[in-house]
């Protein structure tokens, strides 16, 4: 049998997407089996539900057309099969839409299974989380509740015949799984092989992260023609070993730094990486060049999966509010101190304020003003300052917006390009909840 192949053209929702056609020209070279879009994090699902909220036609990737346009006939001609969590909060619509797509584009239409079962809303499953949810979490400004769901269903749908796959919520690894579940014929208990399957997934699952793209640092960690990074491939033999590589004639670099920090990302016990699919343990992996931007990984291991799946709830969590001003020359930096101690003075009894002089302390400050209150006021000349609250209150967090706007004539001096946002804030937990009570299912569209 020929060893499994597989591609990813997006890391994220809003990923570039101008990445596919290399990977598809080189999956079709190589004789690939799949290609993977990874889109979703947690934050991006909750605002796909409340798209659908307001427009049942909307909720899935909103590039899908985009994404899929450049590659979707090499695909279906060269039998690549497409699985991706692009369907979001509404995978019937992405369906739809993809059917859309082909009939424009001229190509047959594809068969599109669609996953269901990662969104939680039936009263028994809904009785339970009141009793695993918080005291303070109010069910009714609940957004959604969905269950992080695994590889089988993937594997089934393509055994049935599949081109294209639509999920929602599922664990990113899954996305590859479900394809090499499918390609070798892999048992569900099968521990050693899905730990592997699910280890390339995890390295593909970013995108570019692999290839060059999060790991680069000029002058430490170089990394060549950042401005066509390549998107990853994997390729995963029936022993379970795995090599990373990426498509062909594009930048970027594929080394053993940037595969073992890819490996690490997001895994808070590298013996037990829990998945809805398999706890892998890469505690004894090898990593070691295996030729120009080739990478061999070996030696993950895999014991059963968790009893649970994780399941995350969102919120609506009020309205946060952003405001921002530059000062620039002399005394700039104490101009910006000024002019948060003004908004601070006025309106800091009715909201919780956080303060950034981005150019002097930032990334590395606090929501209290701890560290903006130790670090000794210094000499920056161009400095931005920025302050957020939330509050549940739509009028009271539009304080700090028109407070920001007053500077411009109420000092103090210099102040300028005033920029302000007001938008929806949604809050997030983490629960996890008995696997029979989140049963995942696939059909046909």
């Amino acid at each position: 049998m020929d060893t499994f192949k597989a591609g990813c053209a997006a890391g994220f929702s809003g990923d570039r997407i101008d990445g596919v056609g290399p990977v598809v020209r080189t999956l079709i070279e190589e004789g690939g089996q799949a290609l993977i879009f990874e889109t979703l994090a947690e934050r991006t699902l909750a605002l796909a539900q409340l798209a659908r909220n307001a427009d049942p036609q909307a909720g899935y990737e909103p590039l899908l057309a985009e994404m899929l346009r450049p590659c979707l006939a090499d695909c279906l001609n060269h039998g690549i099969r497409i699985v991706s969590n692009f369907g979001q909060a509404n995978p019937p619509a992405a369906a739809r839409r993809i059917q859309r797509l082909a009939a424009e584009l001229g190509v047959r239409s594809p068969r599109i299974a669609v996953l269901s079962g990662d969104r939680l809303d039936q009263p028994d499953q809904l009785d339970y989380l009141r009793t695993v949810l918080p005291a303070e979490v109010d069910p009714r400004n609940v957004v959604c509740i969905n269950a992080y769901q695994g590889a089988a269903e993937i594997a089934d749908a393509l055994r049935a015949g599949a081109d294209i796959v639509v999920a929602g919520r599922v664990a990113d690894p899954s996305l590859v799984v479900g394809p090499a579940m499918a390609h070798y014929g892999w048992q569900a208990d099968n521990w050693p092989a899905l730990a592997a399957a699910t280890m390339a997934g995890h390295l593909l699952e970013c995108g570019t992260q692999v290839t060059g793209g999060y790991f680069a640092v000029p002058g430490l960690k170089d990394v060549p023609d950042m401005h066509s990074l390549g998107f990853p491939l994997a390729e995963l033999g029936p022993d379970g070993d795995i090599c990373i590589s990426k498509a062909r004639h594009t930048g970027g670099c594929v080394n053993e730094q940037t595969v073992k920090e890819q490996l690490l990302y997001e895994v808070h016990d590298p013996a037990a990486y829990l998945t809805p699919d398999v706890t892998a343990d890469i505690s004894q992996v090898r990593v070691q060049r295996a030729g120009p931007d080739r990478v061999h990984v070996s030696g993950v291991r895999g014991r059963p999966r968790p009893d649970a799946l994780k399941a995350n709830v969102f919120t609506h969590g009020g309205w946060l509010a952003e405001a921002e001003i530059s000062y620039a020359g002399i005394q700039a930096e104490a101009r910006a101190r000024l002019a948060a101690d003004i908004i601070r003075r006025r309106i800091g009894g009715i909201l919780q304020l956080r303060v950034d002089l981005i150019g002097v302390l930032s990334i590395l400050a606090d929501d209290a003003g701890r560290m903006l209150q130790q670090h000794a006021p210094g000499g920056a000349r161009d400095v931005r300052l920025r302050m957020a609250a939330a509050h549940p209150d739509r009028a009271t967090a539009e304080l700090l917006l028109r407070e920001m706007n007053a500077l411009y004539t109420c000092g103090p001096a210099g102040g300028g390009g005033v920029r302000t946002s007001l938008r929806p804030r949604l809050n997030s937990i983490s629960v996890l909840v008995p696997r029979e009570l989140a049963p995942a299912s696939w059909s046909f569209l």
